[in-house]
């Protein structure tokens, strides 16, 4: 049996999701995904299920054994609005703008 292992990636930037303005957060990168902590206490997860599409996951500041997070479906990427994914399913939108090292700029260049 073979094993895959991907390394999650915490890098500083500023989030929202609706109902809260712009702050700071952790954005922690997976693969095709990423997840923050809200200003509240409770996790945002969203990954891509399909090119340009999505689910969105929000758990509780203080979960219960037993207890799974909300799930948000039907995300899409806003074209007007770089780093933004809305769902109109449940009237939810988020933003993340992850800040980059000079050492992340430089090697791309």
């Amino acid at each position: 049996m073979g094993a895959v292992v991907t390394s999650a990636m915490a890098m500083p930037g500023q989030c929202t999701v609706t109902g809260y303005g712009w702050f700071d957060c952790e954005v922690v990168l997976d693969g095709a995904g990423l997840a923050f902590d809200l200003p509240d206490g409770r996790t945002f997860a969203f990954t891509l299920t399909e090119e340009g599409s999505g689910t969105g996951f929000l758990g509780d500041a203080d979960p219960e054994p037993g207890q799974y997070p909300k799930v948000l479906q039907g995300f899409s990427a806003l074209e007007n609005k770089p780093g933004c994914w809305a769902s109109e399913q449940e009237d939810f939108e988020f933003c993340v703008l992850v800040q980059q090292s000079a050492a992340s700029t430089r090697d791309r260049e």
